[in-house]
């Protein structure tokens, strides 16, 4: 048997081996896929075993992530520290091959995949992240950003939304070396894709400016092979390779949905290894192949210390620049806390606006930010006013174009933050990011540090009504493990979220007001701890606390005024982030919320639930149980209780209780 022949049938039966072992996993994509990814791996894919970080290698992304076995299989092959045993370890408790890829926990693994779509969203990132630099740093004759975005995908995650949403950027920014490699089996776990998707594929993507290959036997690595070659020719457009494919090729149930998502069985292994004429142990690469694949670890070393010559050249006869190449990659900051220019506000200003201010001064002195609005950049203030923006004809932009197009904004962020060197950030209204969930939702497990920009937070949207009030919203995105969520309530506090935004390691929304706030004399770097006291009481134990976050801190604000003409002394409590709140120590929590003051009332225009922890059985919430209603702001605050008087009284009966 060819020795090509031999590997592709090895990584089908070691990828159905481990699926039987685990009694759990999707055989039908590893079996079918298998010449495709050896192909890819074999003949075009840059890599380096030996360092899976090397920054110029080229990104492979297995958007159809349920098929994770066949990426495992091939790291495991092409000198990857994969070891063996986590191959059969495959889905268990702690083991580094869990059932969809895992970014940040699997060696060589670029992006967390599972949900379909994400993966092609995150490649339309990397490639953007790659031509971007390579504009910026790339010099005739030291070509040090120049690698290729693959991703490989099936039937499903073309079903998606927000695979065409990305697709259809990626055509109109002409991202030629971005290359989808489509697994075209024509089955889904409901059977023949014909009962629910019967479009032209091809004719779609040439539609939004691909080239389109076809590849028409599925099990032909050499015409998989020059298909690849023919796509990395194509300079100015992405390349769809179509590849027909037999789903779970070479088990007894071949061709059908029943091989999607279960395994083969014991017989159904034995079948399979007896129609791929495999006969060697279980779990077994063979000799021959090994011998074959050993030089790929060598040739990756040789590529990297290739590059490493190149880039120690490059930094002789441009030194600043390989300077500040170094700093986009290991993300290299001035302390931003004292850069008091950041902080300066003097008048009453909505925090979408001083979130503009904070963003272009930052732009000043953090030159590898790149972001944009789902074109809602106006609206949203997202634009940094003195750069240009990226696209085909200039890629040396930093303001992103990114169309209407929430969900792939989201998950091509998370493929620029992934990619390395630049730090992202997109922007909607703030309803719309139940459009972004499932990419933001990937930005937090991932624990990558994409920033949110969502403003139009409340029911202060007025008039538009409750479609485009949001208040379910807040204890949603509070709710996913990793996101940190900002409510400033003035401008000092926004630039302390942007601050923490960009120096920390996960995502971080930053959710803004249209309306006007003022600004805060006693707003202070404490606001990076999530919560601190704004407006102390004169006493040694104040009679209430209250809490709230963004524009609701003026309303309490007001309420202690008021409430001091009545005598009762309380202190107010800004908190623009519960999560970083919630790191600080004990003893900081105390002092803020001290456990003898039982009497606290939390204020938010939004579903009440965060609060409940912080007033306690004694203490009251002031919040949305409702959606909405269409009406000037101010009328809204009236019907729904966001009133001093309200707040007066709530306190008053919370302290009476």
């Amino acid at each position: 048997m060819d020795v090509n022949n031999l590997a592709v049938n090895t990584i089908r039966v070691i990828s159905a081996e481990a699926i039987q072992k685990a009694n759990s996993g999707h055989p039908g994509l590893p079996l079918g896929s298998a010449p495709i990814g050896y192909s890819l791996f074999a003949n075009h894919l840059k890599f380096n075993p030996s360092n899976p970080k090397f920054f110029d290698r080229d990104r492979f992304i297995l958007s159809a992530g349920h098929g994770s076995m066949l990426n495992y299989v091939l790291l495991h092959m092409f000198g990857y520290d994969l070891p063996m045993e986590e191959i059969k370890n495959f889905r268990q408790l702690n083991s580094k091959t869990p059932g969809h890829p895992e970014y940040g926990h699997t060696v060589g693994i670029e992006t967390t995949t599972g949900p379909l779509g994400q993966g092609i969203a995150n490649a339309v990132g990397m490639a953007i992240a790659e031509t971007k630099l390579a504009s910026e740093f790339n010099k005739d004759g030291y070509p040090i950003v120049d690698h290729y975005t693959y991703a490989l995908c099936g039937d499903g995650c073309l079903q998606e939304g927000i695979a065409y949403e990305a697709a259809s950027l990626a055509g109109t920014l002409k991202l030629g070396k971005l290359i989808v490699l489509y697994d075209k089996n024509d089955i889904t776990i409901e059977g023949n894709i014909n009962t629910a998707f019967t479009e032209d594929v091809g004719a779609r993507h040439k539609a939004m400016g691909w080239q389109v290959i076809e590849v028409k036997n599925g099990n032909d690595v050499k015409a998989i092979s020059k298909a690849i070659a023919t796509a990395k020719k194509e300079t100015k457009k992405p390349s769809l390779i179509i590849i027909k494919t037999v789903i779970g090729y070479g088990s007894p149930k071949q061709g059908t949905a029943d091989v999607h998502g279960a395994p083969l069985g014991s017989q159904g292994i034995a079948e399979l290894r007896a129609n791929l004429d495999f006969e060697y142990p279980e779990f077994t690469v063979p000799d021959e192949v090994k011998k074959a694949l050993a030089k790929y670890k060598t040739i990756g070393e040789k590529t990297e210390k290739k590059w490493n010559k190149l880039f120690e050249s490059y930094k002789a006869k441009y030194p600043e620049l390989a300077e500040k190449f170094e700093n986009y990659l290991s993300g290299k900051l001035p302390d931003l806390t004292t850069n008091g220019n950041l902080f300066d506000f003097e008048k009453a200003d909505a925090t979408r606006n001083t979130s503009f201010k904070v963003l272009n001064r930052l732009a000043e002195i953090v030159p590898n930010l790149i972001g944009g609005s789902a074109d809602l950049a106006p609206s949203n203030k997202s634009n940094m006013t003195g750069r240009s923006y990226y696209s085909a004809e200039n890629r040396t932009g930093s303001n992103i174009h990114f169309g209407i197009r929430e969900h792939a904004m989201s998950a091509i962020s998370n493929g620029i933050a992934l990619h390395g060197g630049l730090r992202a950030y997109c922007a909607t209204f703030f309803i719309f990011s139940d459009y972004m969930k499932n990419a933001m939702r990937l930005s937090a497990l991932m624990n990558i540090p994409v920033t949110y920009i969502l403003t139009h937070d409340s029911i202060g949207v007025g008039e538009d009504g409750p479609t485009h009030q949001p208040v379910e919203q807040l204890i949603g995105l509070r709710s996913i493990p990793n996101m940190k969520v900002f409510r400033p309530a003035d401008g000092k506090e926004t630039a302390y979220a942007w601050i923490s935004a960009l120096t920390g390691t996960s995502p971080t929304c930053l959710v803004l007001t249209r309306q006007n706030l003022p600004q805060y004399d006693n707003s202070n770097i404490d606001a990076l701890k999530g919560a601190y006291i704004l407006a102390d009481s004169n006493k040694e134990t104040p009679d209430a606390i209250l809490l709230a976050s963004g524009s609701e801190v003026e309303l309490i604000m007001k309420a202690k005024e008021e409430l001091a003409k009545q005598n009762i002394d309380v202190r107010v409590v800004s908190v623009p982030c519960i999560e970083e709140f919630e790191k600080q120590s004990q003893e900081y929590k105390d002092k803020i919320l001290p456990k003898t003051v039982r009497a606290r009332v939390a204020v938010e225009m939004a579903t009440p639930d965060s609060w409940y922890k912080y007033v306690g059985l004694d203490g009251k919430v002031i919040g949305m149980t409702t959606f909405g209603a269409s009406a000037p702001f101010g009328d809204l605050l009236k019907k729904f209780g966001f009133t001093v008087e309200n707040v007066v009284n709530t306190v008053k009966e919370v302290i009476n209780k």
